[in-house]
């Protein structure tokens, strides 16, 4: 049975509340009584009430962390980011999957809102509709995106330049002499991967006529990105090189190559992004887009506890600088 201070009060023969000011720090205990009731506690393997403490307080000291797909190895480190933040802050993070299912996510949303977390940080399956955002914001709950909608400047936000990402990976195969690019990415309105796509078509159309790029949509998954690649390879059999917006498109890319006996680079080049662990231990090593994502993870949670902190403070941007790390899945065309 679990103890409580109740228990404490009875075995040291003090009321309630000097057992509750006793262990809360607070005053009006002379050191003597403090030292007892502490003393007590640890002998019993006292363990405080988180619940009960929160409704005093208002806050229940846990945050969250939704992500779209914990399949998707990215957010492994952006969670370690954020975990390893909220506990030095002395924060519980509690973790929801989205499962790229736009209802769950919001169900999980009014989950975790009536589970009183303190704060919120959500990478949205899709760019969220104008009705998602005006619900989020109604919650009052310090909210950081991770996937910033197009338009939402109301809601703070921490993502990668995706733009500048999208771009890079463009021009690097176009400088590799590649005129027939496929780009494989996720839902036409979806923010971070939106932005890649810009900034890879904007490589493009600098390079002029001579560079011809299709762009295919589907799920932002390794199934996503091997169903697509099987589409390309049978409609787009021109192609020389392929950019994925993610690492886990790419993984399936590889996939799907493999099944058609076509090698990499030898017979396509391909890049990824995100740069996940996994890509640098293929054969051959993915070139991919590095994005910090432990970082990402961190600066949520510093803005969440900022927030928290100061609740009549505005929303925070912040903007990530990512870089091409070049290995071995690309040749010159």
């Amino acid at each position: 049975m679990r103890v409580t201070i109740h228990d404490i009060a009875r075995e040291c023969g003090v009321n309630v509340s000097t057992v509750s000011r006793s262990l809360s720090g607070s005053y009006g205990v002379n050191d003597e009584t403090r030292q007892k009731v502490l003393a007590a506690a640890k002998r019993l393997n006292y363990v405080p009430n988180r619940v009960a403490r929160g409704l005093a307080t208002g806050r229940s000291q846990s945050l969250a962390l939704l992500i779209s797909d914990v399949r998707n190895p990215f957010f492994a480190e952006v969670a370690r980011g954020a975990e390893d933040a909220a506990f030095a802050a002395d924060y519980d993070l509690i973790l929801g999957n989205a499962d790229l299912d736009r209802e769950r996510q919001m169900r999980y949303f009014r989950s975790l809102v009536a589970k009183q977390v303190d704060g919120l940080i959500v990478n949205s399956v899709s760019g969220l509709s104008e009705e998602e955002v005006e619900e989020l914001r109604a919650y009052r709950v310090p909210l950081v995106l991770l996937n910033r909608s197009e338009g939402v400047q109301s809601i703070s936000s921490v993502s990668a330049d995706n733009f500048q990402g999208g771009f890079l990976a463009g021009q690097h195969l176009i400088e590799l002499g590649h005129r027939n690019i496929a780009h494989l990415t996720g839902p036409r309105q979806h923010g971070n991967l939106t932005e890649r796509a810009k900034g890879f078509l904007k490589a493009v159309h600098q390079a002029g006529n001579s560079v011809h790029a299709v762009v295919i949509h589907g799920d932002q998954n390794q199934q996503g990105g091997y169903t697509m690649a099987r589409k390309m390879l049978l409609s787009q059999p021109g192609v020389t090189a392929v950019f994925t917006a993610n690492d886990a498109m790419a993984f399936g890319v590889i996939r799907a190559l493999i099944e058609n006996g076509k090698k990499i680079p030898d017979d396509l080049s391909l890049v990824g992004f995100d740069n996940v662990e996994l890509a640098s231990i293929l054969q051959p090593p993915l070139t991919t887009v590095h994005q910090p994502k432990y970082e990402m993870g961190e600066a949520a949670v510093q803005i969440l506890l900022r927030q928290i902190a100061r609740p009549d403070s505005g929303p925070e941007h912040r903007l990530l600088g990512v870089q091409l790390v070049e290995r071995e899945s690309c040749r010159k065309a």
